[in-house]
């Protein structure tokens, strides 16, 4: 229906010009001597026109040569009857030229926006294609990890004491590491669906009290808090999932001992969290990329997952994250995240689960 309205309207345009210019040559035919705001009128006119509506090269040729020889026309007429001199005629060669120009880079301008319409939308079914992948896997994995978790706890069950029952446990281990990827695929597929967001007032100094007195007895670090953000407007477990993914980056690139501490505070309609540990850093060449899925940074590995997660969760609610290394060592992450979406709405949903991934 767009494309329909547009291209009515690009017709009428073409038409309006075309009454316009003819008025205009009317005009240079029967007013010698003053021919020349008209003639400028109809080749002003018919750049104007050209560049909202891109014609093709076969119709904009034919204009071109017709406007060309009806101006032309009145002005050798003029030229005859002795009213202008044969040098005023050199305008409609010199007029042409700059129409051709424009011409010129109209096309490019129409190419360019073309090519990156193309590679936006390249990009677009692309992180489709990733998005479906990921669920798919995600949700593919979880029904033979289940049976395999089963029967391996059977197993284990059967010999606890014995060299097998201590290989179960071990297979048990990387089963549940399996499922904590699996985890983290459908957390990256889902957040940064904004239409998914199940949201209600969250007072997110309390969540971070929590988040902190859960990371201690994991980690042995010396942690640190100080919230004065008081209440926002938000999906929790996303927020949860977000910060347990910044904290676990920030434990992996400390050794024990290390220091890790979060800050929160009003900025205006916004609230920012800041994330800082004194660890090892952010490689200069990974700093780029490191929100982007499935980049593991070059110091210590990791998924390359918890990072993009952290970016679409606050992509999903208006919020942006930014990292940054810090002249005594270590890194800060960031977050600016609105205390109030206007663009948000509750999505309800059957239940709630919260997802913890230990490091």
């Amino acid at each position: 229906m767009w494309a329909t309205a547009s291209s009515r309207a690009d017709r009428w345009l073409f038409l309006g010009w075309i009454a316009f210019a003819t008025v205009n040559v009317i005009s240079m035919f029967v007013m010698p001597g003053k021919e020349t705001v008209p003639f400028h009128f109809v080749w002003i006119s018919l750049s104007l026109v050209y560049g909202l509506q891109p014609w093709s090269m076969k119709r904009t040729y034919l204009v071109l040569v017709i406007v060309g020889v009806v101006t032309g026309l009145a002005l050798i007429r003029h030229v005859q009857n002795g009213v202008i001199g044969w040098e005023e005629t050199t305008e409609v060669p010199l007029m042409s030229m700059v129409f051709l120009a424009m011409v010129w880079h109209v096309r490019r301008r129409v190419a360019a926006s073309a090519e990156v319409r193309h590679t936006a939308e390249s990009e677009r079914r692309m992180r489709d294609a990733q998005r479906r992948f990921v669920r798919f896997a995600s949700h593919e994995l979880r029904t033979p990890l289940t049976v395999a978790r089963g029967y391996t706890e059977l197993i284990r069950n059967e010999d606890v004491h014995s060299q097998v029952g201590d290989d179960a446990t071990v297979v048990l281990e990387e089963l549940d590491k399996l499922e904590r990827i699996a985890a983290r695929l459908l957390m990256l597929a889902q957040a940064g669906e904004p239409s998914k967001l199940r949201t209600e007032e969250l007072d997110l100094d309390a969540l971070l009290q929590r988040t902190i007195k859960r990371w201690r007895p994991i980690a042995e670090r010396t942690w640190s808090l100080a919230g004065d953000a008081g209440t926002i407007r938000c999906d929790p477990e996303r927020i949860e999932v977000a910060l347990d993914s910044l904290l676990e980056n920030a434990v992996r690139y400390t050794d024990d001992g290390g220091a890790i501490g979060i800050t929160a505070h009003r900025d205006g309609i916004d609230v920012i969290i800041e994330v800082r540990d004194n660890g090892l850093g952010i490689p200069d060449g990974d700093l780029p990329f490191i929100f982007e899925g499935f980049h593991s940074g070059s110091a210590r590995g990791g998924t390359g997952m918890g990072l993009a997660i952290v970016a679409a969760v606050l992509d999903s609610h208006g919020g942006t994250v930014h990292a940054e290394n810090v002249d005594c060592g270590g890194a800060l992450f960031t977050l600016r995240l609105p205390t109030s979406p206007t663009d948000l709405s509750p999505v309800p949903v059957p239940y709630r689960s919260t997802v913890f991934v230990r490091p």
